[in-house]
């Protein structure tokens, strides 16, 4: 790519396990780094990662934790279909108060 951006790709999982595997043999992370063709910081992350939490596998986020509940939620909807007229922020102060 130009720029010198790289293209960033995951490990998937059957080749984390191979990379433990190697690791748990004995082997260096520098010669496993070297045999999977990979950055030796890599390796070394997914190893230390292994140890402190018994895993290797990767944990998804799905963005910005949620700030209501599926009962706000629907809340909100209740409130707007019985008040078309009502503004976002009155809808949010009853929200507020029947939460509380």
């Amino acid at each position: 790519m130009a720029n010198n951006q790289s293209v960033r790709r995951h490990l998937d999982a059957f080749t984390r396990g191979r990379i433990i595997g190697k690791l748990e043999e004995g082997r260096s992370v520098t010669s496993v780094a070297a045999e999977f063709g990979i950055a030796h910081s890599i390796v070394s992350r997914l190893w230390r990662q292994f140890e402190t939490t018994g895993t290797a596998i990767r944990g998804f986020s799905r963005g910005r934790p949620r700030g209501t509940t599926p009962a706000d939620d629907r809340c909100i909807v209740l409130q707007a279909r019985r008040n078309r007229r009502q503004t976002a922020g009155e809808i949010a102060r009853h929200t507020t108060q029947a939460t509380v």
